[in-house]
């Protein structure tokens, strides 16, 4: 097995691969966005699900690809667990999605990080042919963030994702 450094440094090799040629909603190159999640954690457990967070939902990219690239298990749990199915899109679904993901402290962390990249005011985008869909997405993200944060327990999650729907 790899050391912890090695890991990240080819988690960040995978993570570039898979998303080369990908643009955020704002047109910038994805890959910054796993990149600034990744270097808001110190675990380097947690780094490495962070810069692959988006690797097997976003790419032809499996859990066990990653296991094979030396990536580590408590890492591909963790991706195992942030992989959303985009048909899963409702609030009530995502919120039992986020719930899951709560119960594991690095999917937990790396959701948390995520969710305050996607919901900074500087990376924002309210496209005028989606603003109603893109408002729906921020209030999930703040809603689920504060889950993540214990600030609002999960039947309160619940509730409030219920009544986005």
């Amino acid at each position: 097995m790899l050391d912890a450094a090695s890991q990240i440094e080819q988690a960040i090799k995978i993570a570039v691969g898979a998303h080369s040629g990908q643009r955020d909603k704002a047109g910038t190159a994805y890959i910054l966005h796993v990149l600034r999640v990744m270097l808001t954690l110190s675990d380097p457990i947690a780094m490495q699900a962070a810069v692959l967070h988006d690797v097997v939902e976003d790419t032809p990219t499996t859990v066990e690809d990653l296991a094979r690239g030396g990536v580590h298990p408590k890492a591909c749990e963790a991706v195992r667990l942030l992989t959303h199915d985009s048909q899963d899109s409702h609030p009530v679904a995502y919120a039992e999605y986020v719930i899951r993901i709560g119960a594991n402290p690095i999917a937990k962390a790396v959701k948390r990080a995520d969710l305050h990249d996607n919901y900074r005011l500087d990376r924002v985008v309210l496209r005028s042919s989606h603003q109603a869909a893109d408002l729906l997405r921020i209030q999930k993200y703040i809603l689920s963030y504060q889950y993540l944060s214990d600030q609002i327990t999960a039947d309160e999650y619940r509730t409030r994702m219920s009544s986005l729907a």
